[in-house]
């Protein structure tokens, strides 16, 4: 058997068809823990309307990713937003837009592991029947230490490379998409005799029945962030076979099927549920930071434990492929010269990119270690945090289509629909919850309620990471000025081709 071809950074070409591009993208959302951790604080923004939140969360997702299915076609990168971004608008814009997809990713590792490990505690202790297990996890000592070794598994497989992940994958996703849909299921079949007072109504899927647009920018933020996690097919496309068409393919498919399952699922959980602020009601605080532990014994009664194990396997599987993503865009940035020549090196025989892979699981031990430590719900501020960054990055590269494409945008319906009008629409809405949100979150009763100095913590953080990327930037244009000036990455560089002429 001969070896897979190589791009020009020593990935390997060709490991992914279609039906592995779409199980990573859904491993990486990874729909049962997104839900578990963002549930009911979507439910407390927007009350009935969540399922029309999940629409409009989904619009501009969808619209975006008709942009990076373009750029891809174009361009197939696995340096994704930088790359694009700064054959568009240039090294300072395509260096930020690379910076915002790391942060947000390393965002996401931490709290990935926090959930896996509220889970991880929890199944053991519904195996065993000891209740005190579970309670393990508030500990912040045994918390953190069992993020840790959850991150150093995932940092291991990630290093194995793609093909580690591969099979790991597809039965993770698998079981998991079984279980949701059998949650679904029976709580439909139980919601006559649930606690909600809710009956169904279609008004539950009208946008415009939420009261402010304060109140619609957080719970599309939130929105945002459960369908986080697509664009990782697109950061595989130097890996994937016909690397120019397959990932846009994948990461539409992706999306599109996420969706169906949210609305089913926030229906269920509304009429199973309902907005109660004691039980199970969504707006209880002590059940917001994991709803699927409250609901699975009511609604799967002695199979609960088979949800406990969906979220522990959706996070944990969410955990090791979401590395992908930022190590690709690390390896493209080392490259490049847009960050030292360590980034870029690939494993020589995995084919994965070694230091990267280790910089994001260090930088996501620290970050998620100082959240516990310091905020009072580390997980909501995570996910509102993750969702200013999410607008950054994705904002940019929907903006960098519309520039990229300019002079043949209007040379047909198709090239004015995906490469104008899908991108430009889909850029303008992130922009705008991007800046209503960075105005909520400076309140300080934004969020958890942590503050510093007065300043919402949300804000800090995600003010705090953009203009550390910006220092970043600076002392890089200094001492690696290559990049800066054009000389490695710009508008007319070649980059990688599909060796398998699909192209």
């Amino acid at each position: 058997m001969s070896s897979p071809l190589q791009s020009n950074k020593g990935l390997n070409t060709g490991s992914l068809g279609l039906l592995a591009s779409v199980a990573l993208g859904v491993s990486v959302i990874a729909p049962a823990y997104t839900l578990t951790a963002s549930i009911a604080y979507v439910g407390q923004e927007v009350g009935t309307q969540m399922p029309a939140i999940f629409l409009v969360g989904f619009i501009p997702m969808l619209l975006v990713a008709f942009g990076y299915r373009e750029l891809n076609s174009a361009t197939p990168d696995s340096g994704t937003s930088f790359t694009w971004a700064t054959k568009a608008f240039g090294p300072y814009v395509g260096f930020l837009g690379g910076w915002g997809l790391i942060a947000a990713t390393v965002i996401v590792l931490s709290n990935l592991a926090a959930i896996a490990v509220d889970f991880f505690y929890l199944a053991i202790s519904q195996i065993t029947g000891n209740d005190d297990i579970a309670t393990w996890t508030n500990n912040d000592l045994v918390n953190i230490a069992t993020c840790t070794a959850f991150v150093i598994l995932a940092v291991y497989v990630c290093y194995r490379g793609i093909e580690a992940t591969r099979p790991i994958q597809y039965f993770l996703v698998t079981f998991q998409l079984a279980v949701l849909i059998i949650f679904i299921v029976v709580a439909f079949a139980k919601s006559g005799d649930a606690v909600s007072d809710l009956s169904f109504s279609l008004s539950w899927f009208n946008p415009f029945e939420i009261g402010s647009f304060g109140t619609f920018a957080a719970g599309v933020s939130l929105s945002i962030f459960v369908y986080w996690g697509w664009d990782t097919c697109l950061t595989l496309n130097e890996e994937t076979e016909g690397a120019a068409s397959t990932p846009g393919k994948a990461a539409v498919l992706t999306i599109t099927v996420v969706v169906a399952l949210y609305l089913l699922i926030a229906v269920a959980v509304l009429m199973f549920a309902g907005l109660g602020d004691t039980g199970l009601g969504l707006n209880n605080e002590d059940i917001a930071d994991n709803v699927f532990v409250a609901l699975a014994s009511p609604v799967l009664g002695p199979l609960a434990v088979l949800m406990s194990l969906a979220v522990l396997t959706s996070s944990a599987a969410s955990l090791q492929s979401t590395f992908l993503s930022p190590t690709r865009t690390m390896l493209a940035m080392g490259h490049y010269k847009a960050l030292p020549d360590r980034y870029g090196q690939v494993h020589p025989q995995h084919k994965s990119p070694v230091y990267a892979t280790i910089v994001a699981g260090a930088v996501a031990t620290v970050f998620y270690a100082v959240m516990r430590l310091y905020s009072e719900s580390a997980l909501e501020d995570t996910i509102l945090t993750l969702g200013l960054m999410i607008c950054f990055y994705y904002g940019i590269t929907a903006f960098s289509c519309v520039w990229y494409f300019r002079k043949s945008a209007f040379t047909s319906a198709r090239h004015f629909f995906l490469r104008f009008f899908s991108p430009l629409v889909g850029g303008l809405a992130l922009a705008a919850v991007f800046v209503q949100t960075l105005i909520d979150s400076a309140d300080p009763a934004y969020g958890s309620g942590s503050e510093v100095g007065g300043l919402g913590l949300v804000f800090i953080i995600g003010v705090g990471i953009i203009l550390l990327g910006v220092v970043v930037m600076i002392v890089m244009a200094i001492t690696r000025p290559a990049f800066f000036r054009g000389e490695t990455l710009d508008e007319n560089t070649e980059v990688f081709v599909d060796p398998s002429g699909l192209a």
